[in-house]
C-alpha cells in the first residue's frame, strides 16, 4: 500500500473519506502552459491518484515568465515530459499518462474516449479548444475551462461562472460566439477575469498551432487561473 503520510495536512483539512475520493479520482489536464502546468501541479499535490496530461509543444524562452516547465535549462524540451518528471517527483505513486500531442478534432475524440472524473481545459488556441469543449459536453464529462489569462493584471478579480456570464474577456467572447454557432449557449463552467483587458498588449503570431495572436502576460496571473481551475475540480470531487 502506498505511503500517504505526505498528504497528512490535506487529510487534516478535509478528512480521510474525502481524501480517498481524491486518491481514487482520474483527472485530465489539457495544455501545460501557464494555466495548465500550475493546475496540474495543484491537482497532483492534492492527492489525486491518477492523471493524464496533454501537450504537444516544447519550451520556448518566452514561456519562462509564466510557465512551470519553462526554465533556462529546459528550452526545446517537451512541456509534457518536463511536467511528468515534476509530477512524479511530487508523487512517485501517481498513475500518470503523458500524451505529447497537440489537440486536433480527431485527437480530442480519442482522448475523451477514456473515462475521467474531471477535465481541465487549459487550451489557448480557439479551434482545438472548441472541439475539445464540444466533445466533452456531448459526452457529459465534467469540465472546467480556462478563459483568457492574458492582458490582465489583478488576480483578485477571477470568477467561476457559466460561459454565458462572462464579460470583458475577448477570448471568452469569441469562444461564446463560436459555441453558439454549435448550439451551445450555456452549461460550461469557466474561470475568467472581468478586469478590463490591456488591449495594447496584443501581438500577432505566425498562426501555427491554430493560434493567430497572443496577449502580454505577467508571471502570477496564469498561475492564479490554474489554481482556481484546480480548486474547482478538487472541491467538486470531494463533495460529489
Amino acid at each position: 500500500m502506498s505511503d500517504i503520510r505526505w498528504l497528512s495536512r490535506t487529510e487534516l483539512l478535509i478528512g480521510n473519506e474525502k481524501l480517498q475520493k481524491l486518491l481514487n479520482a482520474h483527472v485530465l489536464v489539457v495544455g501545460m502552459g501557464g494555466v495548465g502546468s500550475f493546475a496540474a501541479e495543484f491537482i497532483c499535490r492534492s492527492g489525486v491518484g491518477r492523471m493524464t496530461i496533454v501537450d504537444g509543444d516544447v519550451v520556448d524562452p518566452s514561456n519562462r515568465n509564466r510557465q512551470l516547465p519553462a526554465l533556462a535549462t529546459t528550452h526545446g524540451l517537451s512541456k509534457a515530459e518536463v511536467m511528468a518528471e515534476r509530477l512524479l517527483a511530487i508523487n512517485p505513486d501517481l498513475q500518470l499518462t503523458v500524451i505529447r500531442e497537440f489537440i486536433t478534432p480527431e485527437k480530442a475524440a480519442d482522448i475523451l474516449a477514456v473515462e475521467y472524473d474531471y477535465v481541465i481545459d487549459a487550451i489557448d488556441s480557439i479551434t482545438p479548444k472548441l472541439t475539445f469543449i464540444k466533445t466533452a459536453l456531448e459526452r457529459n464529462i465534467k469540465i472546467v475551462s480556462s478563459m483568457g489569462a492574458g492582458a490582465k493584471l489583478d488576480p483578485t478579480r477571477l470568477q467561476v461562472v457559466d460561459i454565458s456570464k462572462t464579460y470583458n474577456c475577448p477570448f471568452a467572447q469569441y469562444i461564446r460566439k463560436r459555441l453558439k454557432e454549435l448550439k451551445i449557449r450555456k452549461g460550461l463552467k469557466v474561470v475568467f477575469s472581468p478586469e478590463e483587458p490591456i488591449r495594447e498588449s496584443l501581438m500577432m503570431t505566425d498562426g501555427s498551432n491554430f493560434k493567430k495572436s497572443a496577449y502580454g502576460t505577467i508571471s502570477y496571473l496564469p498561475a492564479t487561473f490554474g489554481s482556481v481551475c484546480a480548486s474547482v475540480v478538487i472541491r467538486d470531487l470531494i463533495e460529489k
